[in-house]
């Protein structure tokens, strides 16, 4: 009986990238398992016949040949399907090795600690110049007593019986392959604590408050993180500390507002001001204060740049601009003689004093004059 196609096998087309190939072995080795068909006596061979494909498609060279020869590639001692099926369990565990427990555990009992996260709110003044901050955090320390060991002064850990200190035991699926999983008696650390520390119980770590220096380099932005090496949580039994991460946020000020290096005001002046020109002073981000010249006819909405008075741009020597934005403000709680003023004022201005509120109301009275004809 001919063999049948590889591709057609796994139900993949001939140009898929090895992605797309493990995750179609996968998701057939899954469905195919004889374990999971034991009603079905052709799912074993059918099972065979998936990790037969992969076994020749996964590996480039051979991938090559097959896909020049077919299977004629493989006969008379050409090497490939059949020689190295023997050795299925290695495809297996490669593709399922994260689910029966395979990686990220450390043998040995020493597992690294995990990193932390502090959340640090800094105020915009602090962001300029940068500062030093002493924060306190709670953390898992190594335990002195036993050194970061777990077990009991003048005591140590015994090699796990179960795994004889490799930390994985291996089990047969099927009668053909074998899977490694998890010790479940060392929970993959191969040793076990058999007199256990009394202060620690035997974890090698204690909870404890520690006070860190956080140092905040000039331009720091909302969101910027601080990496503090090895001051994480402490390894479980001696292993290596996780870091310490510091998420900065920056306080909403009360006149600033920010835009990367830039910053921005808004500043009102009176009408009389806009109108006949003048000046004024407004605060700087470093503390001190600057002038601002408003020429005369000045509108709402008109900015005026400030070079070099924005904010330092992080490990560097740039700085950003500060604007500052004008809005005209109306007089309000006007005195009798105030409105006598502005109404005889009313009376001798022309469109040349308002050219923009002229214009639009002349556009205005095209447009109706227009829907009129």
């Amino acid at each position: 009986m001919a063999k049948r196609d590889y591709y057609e096998i796994l139900g993949v087309e001939r140009n898929v990238d090895e992605k797309v190939l493990k995750g179609a072995f996968r998701r057939l080795a899954m469905q195919l398992h004889p374990d999971r068909n034991p009603d079905d006596p052709e799912a074993e061979g059918k099972f065979k016949e998936v990790g037969e494909a992969y076994e020749i498609l996964k590996d480039a060279d051979k991938r090559a040949a097959y896909d020049r020869f077919g299977h004629q590639a493989f006969e008379n001692g050409g090497g490939g399907a059949g020689q190295g099926f023997g050795s299925f369990s290695d495809i297996f565990e490669d593709i399922f090795g994260d689910f029966m427990g395979g990686g990220g555990q450390r043998r040995g009992g020493r597992e690294r600690g995990s990193d932390l996260r502090y959340n640090l709110e800094v105020s915009l003044e602090d962001a300029f110049s940068g500062k030093s901050v002493e924060i306190e955090v709670p953390t898992s320390v190594s335990c002195e007593t036993c050194t970061g060991s777990g077990a009991r002064p003048g005591s140590s850990p015994s090699t796990c019986q179960t795994c004889g200190g490799a930390g994985r035991v291996r089990a047969t699926q099927g009668g053909f392959f074998h899977i490694e999983r998890t010790c479940p008696t060392c929970q993959g650390r191969g040793e076990q604590i058999t007199d256990p520390c009394e202060k620690c119980s035997g974890a090698g770590r204690v909870v404890q408050t520690r006070n860190l220096s956080v140092n905040i380099p000039p331009g720091i932005e909302d969101g910027t993180r601080i990496r503090l090496a090895g001051e994480g949580e402490a390894g479980l039994r001696g292993g290596p500390t996780g870091d310490l991460y510091i998420f900065l946020s920056i306080k909403p000020h009360s006149f600033f507002q920010r835009d990367g290096a830039d910053i921005f005001c808004r500043a009102p002046v009176s009408m009389t001001t806009a109108s006949l020109g003048g000046q004024f002073e407004v605060p700087t981000i470093d503390g001190s204060r600057t002038r601002v010249k408003v020429p005369d006819g000045t509108q709402t909405g008109k900015q005026f740049r400030l070079k070099g008075m924005g904010m330092p741009i992080l490990r560097t020597r740039n700085v950003g601009d500060m604007y500052v934005q004008i809005v005209v403000e109306t007089p309000r709680n006007l005195t009798k003689r105030q409105r006598e003023l502005l109404q005889e004022f009313e009376k001798v201005q022309s469109e040349e004093n308002n050219p923009e509120s002229s214009g639009f109301f002349a556009r205005v009275k095209d447009f109706f004059d227009t829907l009129g004809e």
